[in-house]
């Protein structure tokens, strides 16, 4: 176990707070895991979600690409007739 600090609880609108001290080296804005155990308090590290990459600028920059056509539902009439009318096959 590492070096035992003091920290002080006190009231914040409806909650109360724990004031950490620095000396733990804790980052302000970090997300936590909090879990009472017989009394006694347990703090973890709330793990880190990863980042989502934005795909939404990839459209069109890879020229040559066909999209496969989806099998999973029925293409509408209008969206045939306006196939045919356009040449397509």
């Amino acid at each position: 176990m590492g070096k035992e600090l003091t920290a002080k609880s006190f009231k914040s609108g409806n909650s109360v707070a724990l004031r950490l001290p620095a000396a733990l080296g804790i980052k302000a804005g970090g997300e936590w895991i909090v879990s009472n155990e017989d009394g006694d308090l347990h703090l973890r590290r709330k793990p880190e979600s990863p980042e989502r990459i934005d795909v939404s600028g990839f459209a069109g920059k890879a020229p040559g690409i066909r999209l496969v056509p989806r099998e999973d539902f029925e293409e509408r009439p209008s969206a045939i007739a306006a196939r045919k009318a356009g040449g397509g096959a």
